[in-house]
């Protein structure tokens, strides 16, 4: 079985206090703050890196999924959209909004719907995510010459 970490540094209050988050391979170790959470202050935050998590895990669950019907994609392009609101549980994230560009050669925009939304549904981080009440996916199908653009 995998096991991936992170870890996260808090100092001080909510609103004056500052942080960092480090991933575990090292790749990334940025700073976070109330400002950068919940304002548009400098750092990173929480929901970034889901959205990162979720760009990601969408971009390879639908390589895969075309794969396995033998069409290889181009390239994938995801964008993650974490939306951050309030609940009466307090500070939630109420929507997701996945935006999908794909270049892969031979296959019809029906099918290629079709597919986005089965890997939307299979990816291991929506399926982590399932607590967030509604997740969107806008996907593109482009031709190499759209793509060259």
């Amino acid at each position: 079985m995998t096991i991936r970490e992170a870890e996260a540094q808090w100092q001080g209050s909510l609103k004056e206090g500052s942080g960092r988050l480090r991933l575990g391979s090292g790749v990334f170790e940025g700073a976070y703050s109330f400002p950068s959470r919940f304002e548009n202050g400098p750092g990173t935050n929480p929901e970034e890196l889901i959205a990162a998590a979720h760009a990601g895990c969408f971009s390879m669950a639908l390589s895969a999924i075309l794969g396995s019907g033998g069409h290889v994609p181009v390239r994938i392009h995801t964008v993650a959209k974490v939306h951050l609101g309030t609940s009466t549980a307090g500070p939630t994230l109420t929507r997701i909004d996945l935006e999908t560009e794909a270049e892969i050669p031979g296959l019809a925009p029906e099918e290629f719907q079709r597919l986005a939304q089965s890997a939307k549904a299979t990816c291991l981080v929506s399926r982590a995510l399932a607590g967030v009440a509604d997740i969107r996916l806008k996907a593109d199908l482009v031709t190499a010459a759209a793509a060259e653009k």
